[in-house]
C-alpha cells in the first residue's frame, strides 16, 4: 500500500461507515481522488467493497519488542576508549516491531502485542508504525517503565562492534495481557514471537498456542535458552551459528557441522530451519532434506535489522504459500536491503521491490 492508502485504510478501520467526502476532509485531498484510493485497496484486497468491510481474514500476530534505536556510525576504524567521528541515526526498532513492520511493507496483515512507556518515544513508535501499516491497536502503553531503547556502534565496514540494550519494560509483556488478547491471537494464521519476553510467558505461549505456526527469532545467546524445552512446538526457527551452537550443546567449525546442527534441530521438532552464520553460506531444512545456499556479495551500511527483515521474508513467504527453498531467496533479498539501509528498515522495502529483486537474482545467475 502506498503512504495515503494507508491511511485511507486506518480511517476506514477506525469507522467502516466514514464517508469519502469525510475522508477528503481528514487527509486533504479531493473527494474523487479518495474514490481512486478506494477502488485501489479493493483491487488490492485491503477493502471489501460496500460499508468498507476490511478483508482481515488472515493475519499475523507478532509478540515482542518495541524500542528506539540509536545508532552510531564510525567514520573510521573505531578506537577504544576514545572519541570517533562519525553521525548517529534514530529510528524505530525492537526485534518484534521490526519484523511487523517488514512484513506491513510487503503488503501482510500484521498486528502487534507489545509494550511502550507513556512518553514521546512510546507515542513515535505507535504513530509511525501505524502510518507505515502495522495494527497497533493492542499494543501496551506502560505507567511504569520508559519505552526501551537499543544504542549499537558501527565500524566504518558496517559491522556492530557494541550494543547496550534497556528493555526492562518487556517484563510488562505479561501473560494476563496475552489473556487479555486470547482469542485474537488464536484467529491468527501465524504467530510470530521473539525470545525478550519473560521465560514463564514464552511457556505460556508455546503451552496454549502449540497448534498455531509459531516463527521464532531467537534474538541473542541468552535469550536463545528460553526456548530450548519448546523446540518441538516451533514450525520454523531462525537462529545465528553461535546461538545454535548453545540450543544444541555443540560446537559449529565448518559446513559439515552446520549440516549436522539442522539435522539435530529437525530430530528435535522443528518443522523448519534456517542457520545464518554471516556472509557464509545459510543452511537450512525441513521434511525435504537440509540444504544450503551461498550468499551475495554486499557493501554493508548496517547489519542492525538484517536478521528482522530476514524472518518477515520466512513469514511472508508462509502467507503466500511459498516453498521453503524460494522463501529463502525472499528472505535473502529483503535482508539485502536491510544490509544496504543505514536504518534498522530500509525505506525501500515493498512486496514489488523484493519479488522483482529476487527475479533478477535469478536472471544473474542463469547467466553465469
Amino acid at each position: 500500500m502506498t503512504k495515503r492508502e494507508i491511511e485511507i485504510y486506518n480511517l476506514i478501520k477506525n469507522n467502516p461507515f466514514i464517508s469519502q467526502k469525510e475522508i477528503a476532509e481528514k487527509v486533504g485531498i479531493k473527494r474523487s481522488s479518495v474514490g481512486v484510493h478506494i477502488a485501489n485497496l479493493i483491487k488490492k484486497g485491503k477493502v471489501k467493497g460496500k460499508c468498507y468491510i476490511l478483508n482481515q481474514n488472515d493475519y499475523v500476530i507478532v509478540i515482542g519488542g518495541s524500542n528506539i534505536d540509536l545508532t552510531g556510525f564510525s567514520d573510521e576504524r573505531i578506537i577504544l576508549n576514545d572519541s570517533n567521528p562519525g553521525s548517529l541515526k534514530i529510528s524505530l526498532g525492537g526485534v518484534g516491531r521490526n519484523i511487523a513492520e517488514n512484513l506491513a511493507r510487503v503488503n501482510i496483515n500484521t498486528k502487534l502485542l507489545s509494550v511502550v512507556g507513556r512518553d514521546i518515544y512510546g507515542e513515535k513508535i505507535i504513530d509511525e508504525s501505524r502510518i507505515i501499516g502495522i495494527d497497533m491497536d493492542s499494543v501496551y502503553v506502560s505507567h511504569n517503565n520508559p519505552t526501551s531503547t537499543y544504542l549499537s556502534v558501527m565500524d566504518n565496514d558496517g559491522d556492530m562492534k557494541l550494543a547496550i540494550s534497556d528493555m526492562v519494560i518487556s517484563s510488562e509483556i505479561s501473560i494476563e495481557y496475552l489473556e487479555n488478547h486470547k482469542e485474537l491471537i488464536l484467529r491468527a494464521k501465524a504467530l510470530v514471537i521473539d525470545t525478550n519476553m519473560d521465560e514463564h510467558v514464552i511457556d505460556y505461549i508455546f503451552n496454549v498456542f502449540s497448534d498455531k505456526k509459531i516463527f521464532v527469532d531467537t534474538v541473542s545467546t541468552v535469550k536463545a535458552i528460553k526456548i530450548k524445552k519448546h523446540l518441538n512446538k516451533i514450525y520454523t526457527l531462525k537462529p545465528n551459528k553461535i546461538e545454535a551452537e548453545k540450543l544444541l550443546n555443540i560446537e559449529i567449525n565448518d559446513d559439515s557441522d552446520m549440516k549436522n546442527a539442522v539435522e539435530k534441530f529437525l530430530k528435535l521438532g522443528v518443522k523448519q530451519v534456517i542457520i545464518s552464520n554471516g556472509s557464509k553460506n545459510i543452511h537450512y531444512g525441513n521434511y525435504k532434506g537440509v540444504f544450503n545456499k551461498k550468499t551475495k556479495k554486499i557493501d554493508i551500511v548496517n547489519s542492525t535489522g538484517a536478521g528482522d527483515a530476514f524472518m518477515a521474508g520466512l513469514v511472508y513467504s508462509y502467507m503466500k504459500d511459498i516453498e521453503l527453498d524460494k522463501a529463502i531467496n525472499i528472505s535473502m533479498e529483503m535482508s539485502k536491503f536491510a544490509l544496504e539501509s543505514e536504518k534498522t528498515i530500509s525505506d525501500l522495502i515493498s512486496e514489488k521491490r523484493i519479488l522483482e529483486s529476487v527475479k533478477e537474482q535469478k536472471k544473474c545467475m542463469k547467466n553465469i
